[in-house]
């Protein structure tokens, strides 16, 4: 196990040959509620000095986008078993038997095969997938309206073949993410709690890694209706869970295209790692550590990397 952004997306890549990967035959029962995103401009990017420099989110530039629709939620739990009931799918964690759970919610007696060498709090749990996030003994139960985790940037995109969609560009799902709100750090605006102090996101409170309070009501994953949706109708797109977007992730390319004047979507990857961008933060992001929760957050893992942190949203399929 690498990781690349320890605290948030720990690599985890094994050898998964032999998989039963869905027909891309599509169109699935995907079910969830679409918000319809206007064309439209707006700034992308980090207005406030706020990101880390290798996650490449800046320069701030103007970008233009078609219209579109994109998924009111994350895909949660319910909606990926009906898609893998279709299709008979197996994630790449089921198939290599073990994913990457945090280790204060590894289920008790979880066998471990390995840590994160920067990041000893991301173990390797035989057994842990999307099904079972914490390890074998842990279940859906009650979490069926819970954001799926434990799916890699491939199991997403069988999704999407399924589903007849695609994953979002990573301007597309900053555009909406924003919900309107020109430039602010948040879908909300720029400060981070409620007038009267509560929550508005899914993220770690306490002292990151060793004791979260859980203050905003949850310990690890939330419902995807939980909050409050955004301006555009969207619901937690900071915190709760990471989410895959169809863009390679090259800070150095991005920010060329993005002095260029654009366009800032670029599908191949250039570098040798192969990675692929996340959005948006999780229910581990502390201010203390990483800060990895507001709209221009950029991250990346590679495309076989399966964490207990880690979802997708899906936009229709205009390309």
């Amino acid at each position: 196990m690498d990781d690349p952004s320890p605290c948030c997306t720990p690599r985890l890549t094994s050898d998964t040959s032999g998989m039963r990967r869905a027909a891309p035959s599509g169109p699935g029962a995907h079910l969830i509620e679409q918000c319809r995103i206007e064309a439209g401009a707006f700034l992308m990017g980090d207005a406030f000095g706020d990101g880390l420099a290798g996650d490449g989110e800046s320069p701030v530039h103007e970008v233009t986008l078609d219209a579109f629709e994109i998924d009111a939620t994350t895909v949660t739990n319910d909606d990926f078993a009906r898609f893998v009931d279709d299709t008979g799918y197996r994630t790449e964690a089921e198939a290599a038997g073990f994913s990457a759970v945090f280790r204060t919610l590894a289920h008790p007696g979880a066998e471990v095969l390995g840590t994160a060498p920067r990041a000893p709090w991301w173990l390797a749990v035989k057994g842990a997938n999307w099904r079972s996030p914490e390890g074998p003994g842990s279940d859906l139960r009650g979490r069926e309206e819970h954001p799926v985790v434990h799916v890699t940037w491939n199991d997403a995109q069988s999704y999407c073949a399924w589903a007849g969609r695609r994953l979002p560009r990573e301007a597309e799902w900053e555009y909406a993410s924003r919900g309107g709100v020109e430039g602010a750090r948040y879908p909300w605006g720029d400060e981070l709690l409620g007038i009267r102090g509560e929550w508005r996101a899914n993220i770690w409170q306490g002292t990151f890694p060793d004791r979260n309070t859980g203050e905003d009501g949850w310990l690890a994953t939330a419902p995807v209706r939980a909050f409050a949706p955004n301006g555009f109708g969207l619901w937690q797109t900071v915190g709760n869970v990471w989410e895959w977007c169809e863009d390679a992730f090259d800070p150095r390319a991005y920010a060329k295209r993005a002095r260029a004047g654009g366009p800032v979507h670029d599908p191949r990857p250039r570098v040798a790692s192969g990675l692929r961008v996340l959005r948006g933060g999780s229910y581990l992001c502390h201010e203390s550590y990483c800060n990895r929760y507001r709209n221009a957050v950029r991250s990346s893992n590679t495309p076989d990397s399966s964490m207990g942190n880690a979802g997708f949203r899906t936009v229709t399929r205009r390309d």
